[in-house]
């Protein structure tokens, strides 16, 4: 295969440099009124006046913020499938099916020719930062392997059709990155994820394998395939993929997995890259090293605001965009976008750590917090709460999640039960009793509210621990119907009827019972 490498290398040079001299705010301004001037026309354009809009503030007084399910009802059901210069001109031809990971609300997220070149851009961006940082790469000599769900995409009317976004992505891809793409049309196309982890795996072995991108909990479930496949390897990435060059994760909170993929990827020339794209849009992508923050894509046809996140529920939020935010305030991302949402709250919440360039870290979910009790834990301290208590009992975390417990007598405290998979032998009690300790002092030291429900002794009780047994979690899924790359396991789960379900499951499981 002719290696592409350096025309990439020529390509992100330039880039880079570009990057450098960006002026972020002048970037975002740009990006808003080629919006603005590309929608004045279609039916929401007209509905908010933007031939009129001279200004971002303009832009924010005449367009309120608007959730999935207001443009679905005021501008989308009716038409639906057939969005003709409705929020964007022409006629949608793709939509991306996401379900939220604690509801399972199907969305139909429009996706546009902009949108595939935004998201090729931001690709791009990610190449560049690899290349800069790995001058000898040979990135492009091999395949790049997406660990996704099914590329099979349904007809939902002429010429318009919807499907993972991962399906979408490959249909759009780029001739000269389709010919460097694994795997094959006819296992991407395989929709049982059984037995495409299976072929996949399989057939990998035969191809060399320079990239490989994924949802860090299917990752690993993937590379335990392959362990088993060669024993020889002992696990090790790099016996099995020997050219592997970049992993590129993202969808979930890494820092439980970071340990188990060091270890992995041991010995391995390879490089972890963290990305954090949504259906919606391409949002940011590690530049640097983890945990030194995501830089924002500002230049890929998406204008980006921020709310506070305890002011995103007033009738009257305060707006920001890139010129406004600030260091270590938790954010409710809003987006604006070349696919037709217009002030769409995307429903993550972000910290940013550096204002220029505008680099960030998610946090989690508007609606993705736990507060049962007042306790108003978010997704952020609940990962490193547990991140940390792993650490200190030197164990690994595959899987968890957790929910509220309500008292049933009178008098009784409420809690948390956090239902959790370890990777190995099964946890001791003492181990799991150092676990619950160590999360639950972790939780104390980062947020006030749960430590003042538990050194008070008047909301909360002591966190609750369930250990179960290996590949608990990918059961449970696969009997919701949701295994596969493009599902993650719901981390806080306050749904009572869902949690009660995953609660019932774990206890009946057996690894020969695979539900």
């Amino acid at each position: 295969m002719l290696n592409a490498t350096p025309i990439l290398k020529f390509y992100s040079k330039h880039r880079c440099l570009a990057l450098a001299k960006q002026d972020v705010c002048q970037v975002q301004e740009q990006q808003l009124f080629a919006l603005l001037k590309k929608a004045a026309n279609t039916r929401f354009g007209k509905e908010h006046g933007f031939a009129g809009i001279k200004s971002v503030a303009e832009f924010q007084k005449r367009v309120p913020l608007r959730s999935y399910e207001d443009f679905w009802r005021d501008y989308w059901k009716e038409s639906f499938p057939r969005l003709e210069n409705c929020t964007w001109p022409g006629k949608i031809p793709y939509f991306a099916v996401s379900s939220g990971t604690s509801s399972g609300t199907t969305k139909w997220i429009p996706y546009t020719p902009q949108m595939t070149r935004s998201n090729h851009k931001a690709s791009l961006d990610l190449i560049t930062y690899h290349l800069q940082n790995r001058p000898q790469s040979r990135l492009f000599a091999g395949r790049s392997f997406m660990l996704g769900g099914s590329t099979e995409l349904v007809e939902q009317a002429p010429g318009i059709y919807s499907g993972d976004l991962s399906g979408i992505a490959v249909l759009t891809m780029p001739w000269w990155a389709k010919r460097r793409y694994f795997p094959p049309p006819e296992l991407a196309l395989l929709k049982n994820w059984e037995e495409k982890i299976n072929r996949l795996s399989r057939e990998s072995l035969k191809a060399d394998i320079r990239m490989i991108s994924g949802v860090p909990t299917w990752l690993l479930i993937f590379f335990d395939h392959l362990a088993k496949l060669l024993p020889q390897s002992e696990g090790k990435i790099g016996n099995i993929y020997p050219n592997l060059e970049l992993l590129v994760h993202g969808g979930v909170n890494f820092a439980p997995y970071e340990k188990r993929f060091q270890e992995l990827l041991q010995g391995s020339q390879a490089e972890m890259r963290e990305v954090y794209p949504a259906s919606e849009g391409f949002i940011a992508c590690a530049d640097l090293n983890y945990g030194e923050g995501l830089r924002m894509t500002l230049d890929h046809g998406i204008f980006f605001e921020f709310v506070p996140t305890d002011e995103l529920e007033s009738s009257n939020p305060t707006r920001l965009w890139v010129n406004d935010i600030e260091c270590n305030v938790n954010y409710a991302v809003i987006m604006t976008t070349c696919a037709g949402l217009w002030a769409y709250i995307l429903g993550d919440t972000v910290r940013f750590i550096e204002r220029r360039p505008p680099r960030l870290l998610v946090t989690g979910r508007t609606s993705y917090y736990l507060s049962a009790f007042g306790e108003h834990l978010i997704a952020e301290e609940i990962e490193d709460a547990v991140a940390t208590a792993a650490k200190s009992v030197q164990r690994e975390v595959s899987e968890y999640a957790v929910g509220p417990v309500y008292p049933e007598k009178a008098n009784e405290l409420g809690g948390h039960l956090y239902i959790v998979e370890f990777a190995g032998k099964e946890p001791s009690p003492a181990e799991l009793s150092q676990f619950a300790l160590a999360l639950d002092r972790r939780l104390c030291e980062r947020n006030e509210d749960y430590d003042a429900h538990r050194a008070k002794g008047y909301g909360l009780k002591t966190p609750q621990i369930k250990a179960v047994k290996k590949g608990a979690f990918a059961a449970w899924m696969k009997s919701r119907g949701k295994l596969g790359g493009q599902h993650k396991v719901p981390r806080i789960i306050t749904n009572q009827e869902l949690f009660q379900n995953l609660n019932a499951f774990v206890e009946k499981y057996t690894p020969s019972n695979t539900g």
